[in-house]
């Protein structure tokens, strides 16, 4: 079993920046497809942006240029940079890591874009 645990969210005003990391608890991290997803009330699931496991990166076209995922396999943690931070991009933020054949979810962490 897997843990992943999201963390850097909280109250950001429009224009503002926060850095989103999700630990996993495996030294194997580096074999997972990690995704972040975001829900935000009254919408569905969204994909913010997803790793692969060699690096090759995709985004939402509502977050492109403005959020970059990264990810540090000796850290065994991934991480979602935001900028140019909206209120449209409040919700809560959650971290996914897969492989073929395991699928794992974090708790996610509340992102708040507001003046």
């Amino acid at each position: 079993q897997v843990q992943l645990v999201e963390s850097g969210g909280g109250l950001v005003q429009p224009g503002g920046s926060l850095r989103l990391s999700c630990a996993a608890s495996t030294i194997l991290f580096k074999i997972y497809h990690v995704v972040w997803y975001r829900e935000a009330p009254g919408k569905q699931r969204e994909l913010v942006a997803q790793t692969t496991v060699n690096g090759n990166t995709n985004y939402a076209d509502s977050v492109k240029g403005r959020f970059t995922i990264s990810r540090d396999n000796a850290k065994n943690t991934v991480y979602l940079q935001m900028n140019n931070l909206k209120p449209e991009d409040t919700a809560v933020y959650l971290c996914n890591a897969r492989t073929l054949v395991q699928d794992y979810w974090g708790q996610g962490t509340q992102v708040t874009v507001s003046s």
